[in-house]
């Protein structure tokens, strides 16, 4: 099973290609192709988490040269380990849910066959990702993830805010892939390979200076802040809910913003070789996390409330990554690769259901407003408990899969009292604000009675996935439990060999977890459910600080005016100096050469030709009379004898004689002339 692993981001590719060349104008061909394909993955997914587990973690690896030169060796292979089997399952699950579901929500678009393609390359991309085995083929497939994403958000381009949306994601994550290529290539220079173990063991035996790992690390991270999301470019995201609900479950969930937390995980011997570089880590996330926390406590918009939620939770996990670096640099016992890598997993299911139960929501009321919804559960039975199981979940209340992730996180931040505290105070406003979504959605009376009316539950494939999600949203973080499962101790022994072993669990800091999110849940609960206290007055009392939230920190508004507005100036001014200065020159030199190239046109036309042609006109002139000269008759040629031997003699007696006889001859003979001009047929006979 494991040697055809390889077959996994295969069975979209293909199923893209069909669609694309051969069954794009039969949709339900197309949408089954797609889905049947990203199944069979799915199976041979799980096939190869179960060998893998049969040979008790121990990692398989196949590579394949694909440029070889005496400094240039890049591979092409797979790499299978814990991490990457575990990876294969949740992006095909939540891929295959997303498929499903989309059968329902996108009913009737006319664009239908290539959503299905457009997703299967999509899967296929991030699966791609996950199996590499070295930074050469994760950088390609990385781009191929944005460039999906590009064509996903902005599916419905006729909608300027989406095709806008899908571009600012696009140059967005440019900007953070800029840095990344540029570690992969030092890296790369340092190591003298791309392969991920073979980096790995230069880094461990120190062949690469701390200096220039630490460089290494934050450009490599670079990558990882554009694809998930992370300050200070994680303004992509809230824009990207532009695209398709079920779109926005796959981008959240699986795919695109898991690259990122997926490739520092991948790359954590790097990153935890140097301290510096994990500390950037750590902040970053916890910046990220908390920023994105409390933008989520104001928004109303239902699909980017769960937008900056995923920002916090990838936030979570990257700090929690950046921990263990900076644990592992110091040589003290973390956990953090494990928090970071279980929430990753647990965060897919329940994520996912809270989008497509969102979708749901809209598909139901056409509105992403949560002030115009309300006391949907009464219509939506099925939805409403989903989300609230994934809402549960998110807020770590136990015995929800959240639960069991999250509380690894507060255990890996419980060292680092500033880090703790943060974590602490996220979760309970994750809480918070999860479930005012919740209630302001599904309890308590409808707000905008015509909507609520026309409100239905949603048709089978689309509550029949988040069944799925919501049963992963229970039990998938069971997994992290210390029993024996096929022979080993639980997702931490499987994933992450070794510190583990002697990690206990506390349960203090699981007290501690569970009663901040309770306390969010209650607040939330009071304010939103009970009425206790006016959400309306809290807001009036802290309404610049509300503003300031609502307004996402003004980071887009900060980036309009120092980066967006001034780049557009300065294009607009070197628009000018091009239209005005370069194209002036160019085409002044153009007017002049063609000016001057008239000039000698009039000069060779009426200068040289004129003169060339005035000696032809004169000859010409001076012929035509002499034609009539040289008639070639006798009789006129001893006329001329006789009358130039008159004149002669005249003459030599009498020169006025002559002139006088030479005068009334020219008159005759124009007199003559001229009748011949008249009679030109008459001369032609002659």
């Amino acid at each position: 099973m494991l040697e055809t692993a390889y077959l996994i981001p295969v069975y979209p590719l293909f199923a893209f290609t069909v669609i694309i060349f051969f069954t794009r104008w039969n949709e339900k061909l197309s949408s089954a192709i797609s889905i049947g394909a990203i199944l069979i993955g799915l199976v041979h997914s799980v096939g190869v988490l179960l060998a893998l587990i049969s040979r008790h973690g121990l990692p398989y690896e196949v590579s394949v040269p694909f440029i070889q030169h005496p400094k240039i060796l890049l591979e092409v292979g797979m790499w299978i380990d814990p991490l990457t089997a575990v990876m294969l399952v949740v992006v095909a699950i939540v891929s295959s849910c997303v498929q499903v579901y989309s059968l329902g929500y996108m009913h009737g678009d006319p664009r239908w066959s290539r959503y299905f393609s457009y997703l299967s390359l999509f899967t296929f991309s991030m699966l791609g990702l996950v199996i590499s085995n070295n930074f050469f083929m994760i950088f390609m497939f990385w781009e191929l993830v944005g460039l999906t994403s590009y064509l996903l958000i902005g599916f419905w381009f006729e909608k300027k805010t989406a095709s806008d949306a899908g571009k600012k994601a696009f140059i967005t994550n440019r900007i953070g892939d800029f840095g990344f290529i540029i570690g992969i290539i030092l890296l790369f220079a340092y190591a003298g390979t791309a392969n991920y173990q073979e980096v790995f063991a230069k880094v461990s035996a120190g062949a690469i200076s701390p200096g220039m790992l630490t460089a290494i690390g934050i450009l490599l991270f670079c990558g990882a802040v554009g694809k998930s999301a992370q300050f200070p470019l994680h303004v992509w995201l809230p824009d990207a809910m532009e695209g398709p609900t079920p779109v926005s479950a796959l981008i959240h969930a699986a795919t695109m913003v898991a690259a990122g937390v997926y490739m520092v995980a991948r790359g954590m011997t790097v990153f935890a070789g140097s301290a510096e570089a994990s500390t950037v880590i750590a902040v970053i996330g916890l910046i990220t996390s908390f920023m994105a926390a409390t933008i989520a406590l104001t928004q109303v918009d239902i699909k980017r409330v769960l937008a900056y939620s995923t920002c916090s939770q990838l936030g979570y996990m990257i700090m929690a990554l950046g921990l263990y670096g900076v644990d592992y640099a110091h040589h003290h016992h973390s956990v953090g690769y494990y928090a970071g890598t279980f929430h990753l997993m647990t965060h897919a299911f329940f994520k996912a259901l809270l989008f497509l139960g969102a979708g749901s929501v809209i598909h139901a009321v056409h509105t992403n407003d949560i002030f115009e919804m309300g006391g949907l559960r009464k219509k939506m039975n099925i939805t409403s408990i989903t989300f609230l199981i994934a809402c549960l979940s998110i807020s770590g209340i136990p015995p929800f899969s959240g639960f069991f992730s999250k509380d690894e996180i507060v255990v890996a931040s419980s060292t680092h009292p500033f880090f703790f505290v943060g974590t602490l105070l996220i979760a309970f406003m994750t809480a918070f604000y999860m479930f005012r979504l919740y209630f302001l959605t599904f309890e308590g009376s409808p707000r905008n009675q015509h909507k609520y009316d026309h409100a239905h539950e949603s048709p089978t494939s689309m509550t029949l996935p988040l069944i799925v999600l919501g049963f992963l949203s229970i039990f998938a973080g069971w997994t992290g439990l210390p029993f024996e499962w096929f022979g080993l101790t639980g997702f931490s022994h499987f994933v992450y060999h070794g510190e583990l072993a002697e990690h206990h669990p506390s349960y203090l800091l699981m007290a501690i977890s569970v009663v901040v999110g309770g306390s969010g849940i209650l607040f939330s609960y009071l304010i939103y459910k009970r009425k206790a206290w006016s959400s309306e007055a809290i807001k009036a009392k802290v309404l610049p600080i509300q503003k300031f939230l609502f307004n996402k920190w003004y980071i887009d508004e900060l980036y309009e005016a120092t980066i967006i507005q001034p780049t557009l100036t300065l294009a607009r001014k070197l628009w000018w100096f091009d239209a005005s200065v370069i194209d002036g020159m160019v085409n002044f030199a153009g007017w002049f050469t063609v000016k001057w190239a008239d000039a000698k046109e009039l000069f060779d036309k009426y200068i040289i030709d004129g003169a060339v042609n005035g000696i032809g006109h004169v000859c010409m002139a001076g012929s035509f009379f002499l034609r009539f000269i040289q008639t070639g008759k006798v009789q006129f040629y001893a006329l001329v004898i006789i009358v130039t031997s008159v004149a002669v003699v005249l003459y030599k007696v009498t020169p006025q004689g002559a002139i006088i006889y030479l005068v009334l001859a020219l008159i005759v003979g124009g007199v003559g002339l001229l009748s011949r001009l008249a009679r030109p047929e008459r001369a032609e006979t002659d």
